[in-house]
């Protein structure tokens, strides 16, 4: 078989179980629906670990496999690009939605949706696959809308509640503003590049850098600066960044499982591995890389913020997402690709183990998801404990874990970064450091140690999806086949920064993939020699990384938490209390949400509102409908006074008529 046919199995056979699942389900078993999909993503992942060791000798691919659209002379192409940054994220995508759908089959079991979610989410890795492994910007796009799709149907998979809804409805509708930018962009880029390929265009860009539009007239504006921001802005709207930000938190009204996979390896990381797939081009804008930046760094550091005061299990690791994709956006304003996309990787392992953790809690808990109603847990959950340690460790940057190769590399990489709006980012990376380590074992020992609150609370405090636990019941285990994720993701947690950081950050491995102009933009020039001159080793990073400030910052916030929720846990009411005004700003997550809804939401309805009065009711029902209704009815009351009944009338009537007939008909001959 030639490796682009098995591309071809790769991307189609999650599509073709999505599809036997979705259309047969009601007559399929649920051993059997599970099996199909499980079967089908475990292959996918199989040959993508194949297709990695091939690109890894060499092998690249960069072709089209099908013709869909000839306009003119543009043509639009079905094709793929694999090199090894493609072939990376296949292999990172396959691999968590494997862990995803075999821990799903725990999860959902007595959901009676249970088919119905795995052809879910095996569609939405068919969609995900389809976007990383383009080779053009019509087939990006394709997957990128595809994935808000099925984003849209998985958040919303329980119809029933009205949150849950609101919630999908607020995620499509968010992704269709950065949507709007990223297709103006792309419709930039076919303009003035006469085609949508990858290659082409990327071969055409540094003829056109010094290229002006008029957006606004007798203004110019870099071609380059323009069609990066608008890219940048898709990019906003996938990867959940200021301002297009708000509809992650509430993505988590769906199941546990798609929450892994959204803010895991898909949905959420669309955006930052397409701004390092365009390096080329965002390389001719600095402007455009400063943007980025600023906008990464707000992210990273106020989503943080909101993630101290949340009470939900679920909501805190998402703005943990919301955070570290702060992170990622910052390493890309830096210039810094390779690091984005080796925190991409990491980030990948360990929140997908952090997610499947919170929900092992939940169903420990009976589906409680409040982390003050826990405490004490590792002594139930034991495997559930021990992973989210890793998983934690390794999200606040602890050396040695994954996650501190990545991160620090971040931090280092802005720190060497020329570009504008580098001494702020600088800041807010550092600062959130602190911040992740917080709110991060604030969950932790508020979920897994300390005094055992469920038993304090009494039975039926919740709604009729949120039971809790009684007085008298204990949290329990589930069994293997939630475990088994859990372990499974733990090992990369841990390991896989320490095994990869030279040859995806200091090695070849994005050569081909990843332009960097290192004379304007130096910050991975200095990274590659501050490692090799001071550091000389992945151990050695590690080692020196427990005398540098980030530890001594996360450190800090590890033993605030510990201070504040275990030996002295009156103080955070006493903090709340003083700081209230804060606190409600935190609370009303800076005014976003509100503003949306009565700015936009409100508008929108306002508009409508007047729209259906005027339009509506007054000119279509009004003037055109009643209108001419009315305007028949009073022709007919004048009309009908001549139906008189009466012979000499009709015979008059007559008569006049032959003389009009015969005066014209004269007339005219």
């Amino acid at each position: 078989m030639t490796l682009p046919n098995i591309c071809l199995f790769i991307v189609l056979l999650p599509l073709l179980a999505a599809a036997v699942v979705g259309l047969f389900g009601s007559k399929l078993l649920r051993a059997t629906a599970h099996w199909l999909t499980i079967g089908a993503v475990g292959t996918s992942f199989a040959l993508s670990v194949y297709m990695l060791s091939s690109t890894l000798d060499g092998y690249t691919f960069n072709g089209n496999l099908y013709t869909w659209l000839t306009s003119g002379d543009i043509q639009f192409h079905v094709g793929f690009l694999i090199d090894n940054l493609t072939a990376m994220m296949m292999v990172v995508v396959t691999f968590v939605s494997l862990m995803v759908h075999i821990y799903t089959v725990g999860y959902m079991a007595e959901d009676p949706g249970y088919t119905r979610f795995f052809s879910y989410i095996s569609l939405f890795t068919f969609a995900m696959l389809m976007l990383v492994m383009s080779n053009n910007f019509m087939q990006l796009f394709f997957g990128w809308e595809a994935v808000g799709l099925v984003s849209y149907l998985l958040i919303g998979f329980w119809y029933t509640r009205p949150t849950a809804i609101y919630a999908n409805l607020k995620a499509f509708l968010v992704n269709r503003v950065g949507d709007f930018g990223f297709l103006l962009g792309i419709g930039l880029v076919l303009y003035y590049c006469g085609s949508l390929d990858y290659a082409t265009v990327f071969q055409a860009a540094p003829a056109l850098a010094a290229t002006k539009v008029n957006i606004i007239p007798n203004v110019p504006w870099s071609l380059m600066t323009v069609t990066c921001i608008l890219l940048f802005i898709g990019a906003m709207g996938k990867s959940a960044q200021v301002p297009l930000h708000v509809w992650l938190p509430d993505s988590m009204e769906g199941p546990t499982p798609i929450s892994a996979l959204i803010h895991a390896a898909t949905m959420v990381t669309a955006g930052i591995f397409m701004v390092a797939r365009m390096s080329p081009l965002f390389e001719l804008s600095t402007t455009a890389l400063s943007f980025v930046m600023i906008i990464g760094a707000i992210t990273a550091l106020f989503m943080g913020f909101l993630g101290i005061i949340q009470n939900d299990i679920k909501r805190i690791v998402a703005y943990s997402t919301l955070s570290q994709l702060g992170y990622m956006t910052v390493a890309l304003g830096a210039s810094a690709y390779s690091v984005a996309i080796f925190h991409l990787m990491t980030h990948a392992f360990f929140k997908a183990l952090l997610f499947l953790a919170a929900g092992s809690v939940i169903m420990g808990m009976h589906h409680d998801q409040d982390i003050r109603h826990m405490g004490n847990l590792k002594k139930y959950l034991p495997v559930t404990w021990i992973t989210s340690l890793i998983g934690s460790l390794a999200l606040i940057g602890t050396p040695f874990f994954a996650g501190f190769y990545s991160k620090d590399s971040i931090i280092e990489a802005v720190a060497a970064s020329n570009i504008s709006g580098s001494g702020f980012a600088y800041f807010a990376v550092l600062v959130g450091v602190f911040v992740t380590a917080f709110y991060s074992f604030r969950l932790y020992f508020l979920v897994f140690h300390g005094k055992e609150k469920w038993r304090d609370i009494k039975h039926g405090r919740h709604d009729d999806h949120h039971h809790g636990l009684s007085a008298t019941d204990n949290p329990h285990e589930s069994g293997w086949v939630i475990k088994a994720p859990l372990i499974l993701l733990a090992i990369p947690s841990a390991f896989i920064g320490y095994m990869t950081i030279e040859p995806m950050l200091f090695g070849h491995f994005f050569s081909g993939a990843i332009v960097v102009d290192s004379t304007s933009h130096p910050a991975m020039m200095e990274l590659a020699h501050h490692y090799a001159e001071n550091l000389h080793s992945p151990a050695g990073m590690a080692l020196k990384g427990f005398l540098s400030l980030p530890f001594a910052l996360a450190a800090s916030g590890v033993v605030l938490a510990w201070i504040f929720y275990i030996k002295r846990p009156d103080i955070p009411a006493k903090i709340q209390h003083r700081f209230n005004g804060i606190y409600q700003i935190l609370e009303n997550k800076y005014g976003f949400d509100s503003f949306n809804e009565r700015v936009f939401a409100g508008g929108a309805r306002f508009i409508g509102s007047k729209l259906w009065q005027i339009g509506d009711v007054q000119l279509i029902d009004g003037a055109l409908v009643n209108g001419t209704a009315n305007l028949i009815g009073k022709c007919s009351q004048v009309v009908r006074k001549l139906q008189s009944g009466l012979i000499y009338h009709y015979a008059f009537a007559m008569i006049i008529g032959i003389f009009l007939f015969l005066t014209f008909f004269i007339k005219i001959n």
